[in-house]
């Protein structure tokens, strides 16, 4: 009963001008526009859209679509809990269209309350570089070992067209442009991408700008993959639910491991979450600890860290655990 009546106070206004505009809905999303640049044909070219559910009620994707067949919207996540944060998947079709493009995508909401929401992407297509395969595909990296990964890039068109230039932000992944082939304006390129082995654990999802000496924009190549740690915890955040003050909530984390291990300890900076690890004193690769929040009295959200101590010598695992307490009544 509280939870609809602090819904019918927090969204009241909103209802109210649901006719006059949606900005409830557009306040999800903190982008709403998307520049691909000059990307190579057969390129991967995604963005995603990221939004968060600011509200007590889920928040429901019904729909997406595109006003141009050069862009392909996927929903990934479709309903959203309380503070969860989920995206929208904008794919530049580079494999079947070329030259300036732009796409209009509009979002539709159908709960708690129906509302649409637009966002744009935009980019040149060129037709005279390709990328293939389309992107860097490093798949799963065991953590301390590194990868090389390698794709070729070919052009058409002027005979002295080189690669100058490979810029990178992540300063784990390095690559070099070895020429493979030049004959009559065609020119080939082995593009070889390194992944160092001290790079951490998590998902890698980053661009390698090819600079060229055409005086055109710099080209884009994805670089994907994941560095997995030896142990890994499930979910990668804990969200706890919407609570009242003085009630407990239990979840549990799955805590993997490639091989058997002990958890020594689990912590965290906020007493009202306790673990219960009095069934995981055994070497094992496969843990389940329950987890219990005890809400305070104070309300608003409440986000902490826990820390997970294991025998095996690693950085202990950490991930997020949150919480939103409602007001008293």
């Amino acid at each position: 009963m509280f939870r609809k009546v602090s819904l019918v106070l927090g969204l009241f206004v909103l209802v109210q001008s649901a006719c006059l505009g949606q900005e409830w809905a557009q306040k999800m999303f903190k982008e709403a526009d998307h520049d691909f640049g000059s990307v190579a044909r057969g390129a991967k070219a995604e963005y995603r859209f990221v939004f968060e559910n600011l509200y007590l009620e889920d928040v429901h994707i019904a729909d997406v679509r595109s006003s141009c067949g050069c862009t392909t919207p996927i929903v990934e996540t479709p309903l959203l809990k309380t503070y969860q944060k989920g995206s929208i998947l904008a794919h530049f079709n580079t494999d079947t269209f070329q030259g300036q493009r732009s796409a209009t995508l509009t979002i539709v909401i159908d709960r708690p309350f129906p509302a649409e929401v637009q966002v744009q992407v935009h980019g040149y297509i060129r037709g005279d570089v390709v990328v293939d395969p389309g992107s860097v595909q490093l798949g799963s990296i065991d953590q301390g070992n590194g990868a090389d990964q390698s794709v070729a890039v070919n052009y058409a068109g002027r005979d002295d067209w080189q690669i100058t230039e490979i810029k990178t932000s992540n300063s784990y992944i390095s690559a070099k442009a070895v020429q493979t082939a030049r004959e009559n304006g065609q020119v080939s390129y082995a593009l070889q991408v390194h992944v160092d082995k001290n790079a951490p654990a998590g998902y890698l999802n980053d661009h390698l700008m090819l600079v060229t000496n055409d005086g055109s924009a710099q080209i884009p190549v994805l670089v994907e993959g994941r560095v997995v740690a030896g142990i890994t915890v499930s979910p990668a955040s804990l969200f706890m639910g919407v609570v009242e003050p003085g009630q407990k909530v239990t979840k549990q984390l799955v805590v993997k491991g490639k091989k058997p291990f002990r958890i020594l300890s689990i912590s965290c900076d906020d007493k009202s979450f306790k673990f219960d690890t009095s069934k995981e004193n055994a070497a094992k690769a496969l843990h389940m600890i329950p987890v219990t929040f005890s809400a305070g009295a104070d309300a608003g959200k409440v986000v902490k860290t826990i820390r997970i101590k294991t025998d095996q010598g690693e950085m202990s695992p950490e991930l997020a655990a949150y919480a939103v307490v409602t007001p008293a009544h």
